[in-house]
């Protein structure tokens, strides 16, 4: 486990083995992240909890496969980075550099050769996620990022939660349909929406009372935003991804990374100090 402070009062933890997941951000005591523990010590089950890294491909691809130069190739939920462990390439107070790179194992899964960084970095109460990917194979390579943030969103809360967005259409992951989007209605059962329109470059989540609102920015090629939460869990879900789910097998909004190039991109998670938060 890395732990990452600023010398005041936040602090992150990361956990390179667990596919470098930031496992909790606390910010003068209180929680932003929702973790459940049981999911973190038993190796078996994905993580539930945190920010979990989708590469290279987030979601379900249908049949669970992909094509690619004529052969079949399968593809895990959410791809493997959040399942393999990272090696920890640089690391600091406030800061570590964490790699991925291709292996027999991801070869099997996603047939290019690449160097992926991800670099954590906490400043004050922003905590900022940079990830790079260069492609290190003769062919364009395709790719598809998502991050997975849970954050702590207590069940009494969500009737009151919401995320700004200006989306009008959204993909509902329930019912396998594209539906009208008017407003939230976090308290159900289930809520899995793909917002297929969100245009901001960001969006604030609104936790509730007593709760700091979180501030989430991110670079223009995060063009998906997922919400999902669960009936009875102390989490909403707000997840920007590159491009639908299951854009590896469609190529709907697919980036292509040219071979010797590298993509790039900025996600940052921010709260009020709560000398500023007034409710």
């Amino acid at each position: 486990m890395v732990v990452l402070t600023d010398g005041g009062g936040s602090h992150a933890e990361v956990i390179p083995e667990r596919g470098a997941l930031v496992s909790r951000f606390i910010v003068e005591g209180e929680p932003i992240l929702f973790l459940d523990e049981s999911t973190l010590v038993d190796p078996t089950k994905n993580v539930r909890g945190g920010i979990p890294v989708l590469f290279p491909s987030p979601g379900v691809l249908p049949g669970g496969t992909y094509t690619a130069e004529g052969r079949e190739y399968p593809m895990r939920r959410h791809g493997f980075g959040r399942d393999v462990p990272w090696e920890v390439r640089t690391q600091e107070s406030s800061r570590v550099v964490l790699a991925l790179g291709h292996s027999e194992g991801t070869l099997r899964e996603f047939p290019w050769r690449f160097e992926a960084l991800l670099t954590v970095t906490l400043v004050g109460t922003a905590l900022h996620l940079s990830f790079s990917a260069e492609n290190r194979d003769s062919r364009p390579m395709p790719l598809h990022l998502g991050y997975h943030p849970y954050f702590y969103v207590p069940q009494g809360n969500k009737a009151s939660a919401s995320v700004e967005t200006d989306a009008s259409r959204a993909w509902d992951n329930r019912l396998g349909a594209t539906v009208p989007f008017s407003g939230w209605a976090l308290t159900g059962s289930e809520v899995d929406l793909h917002l297929l329109d969100h245009s901001l470059q960001g969006t604030t989540l609104e936790r509730g009372q007593g709760l700091r609102p979180v501030e989430l920015a991110w670079s223009p090629s995060f063009t998906t935003l997922v919400v999902w939460t669960l009936a009875g869990r102390d989490f909403v879900c707000v997840e920007p991804w590159t491009a639908p789910g299951g854009a590896l097998k469609s190529g709907q909004g697919l980036i292509t990374v040219a071979p010797g190039a590298t993509f790039a991109s900025e996600f940052e998670i921010s709260v009020e100090p709560m000398a500023r938060f007034v409710r």
